[in-house]
């Protein structure tokens, strides 16, 4: 995220803190397609990001003046709050997320770039994409949330490390192996 941005979060926040509804309302919108896709990525359903997404901005709301605006991004913060909120689903429910593969073609056209012209190009883009999601799914769960912060939303390390509340170095190393093991699945793609 670009400094400036970081800086509006804080200012933002800074007016929720004061009881500005609409300054958290800024906040929401700034970040919601971030938190659904995030939610998304750790669900593998549409509806429960949907609904955990703003279940999270909702807290969120409710937790705005425990936050300290100068210690970090808000989005990290928001993303702790959200993450927990995920894996409470997950266990409550009793069963593992859906495999990405699962998560329907409107949601995926979201994520998917423009389509080409040409239907040979789309078609091995399209396997390629599904490849992708299956070996996603077939990930562990800790190693596909390091792929999804880093190459997905874009987190810097350290902003993974608070995020996940453990060092920059476990992050860098837990996002090697992700990577190498995603690598041998995709084996065939590249």
């Amino acid at each position: 995220m670009p400094e400036s941005e970081a800086e509006n979060d804080q200012a933002l926040v800074l007016r929720s803190q004061r009881g500005e509804r609409h300054a958290f309302g800024l906040l929401v919108q700034r970040h919601m397609q971030r938190a659904y896709f995030t939610a998304l990525a750790l669900t593998g359903s549409p509806e429960d990001a949907r609904d955990l997404s703003q279940e999270a901005f909702v807290r969120a709301y409710r937790a705005i003046t425990k936050f300290d605006a100068t210690a970090g991004a808000f989005f990290t913060w928001y993303y702790r709050i959200l993450r927990n909120l995920c894996l409470n689903l997950r266990r409550d429910r009793g069963r593992r997320a859906r495999p990405f593969a699962e998560i329907g073609e409107s949601v995926m056209a979201q994520v998917a770039a423009a389509p080409e012209a040409d239907p040979a190009v789309l078609a091995e883009r399209n396997e390629m994409q599904e490849a992708l999601w299956r070996a996603l799914a077939s990930l562990q769960p800790v190693a596909r949330e390091v792929i999804v912060l880093k190459d997905f939303q874009g987190m810097s390390y350290k902003e993974m490390a608070e995020a996940l509340h453990c060092p920059v170095g476990t992050v860098m190393s837990r996002l090697y192996e992700a990577r190498r093991r995603l690598r041998e699945l995709m084996e065939d793609y590249l």
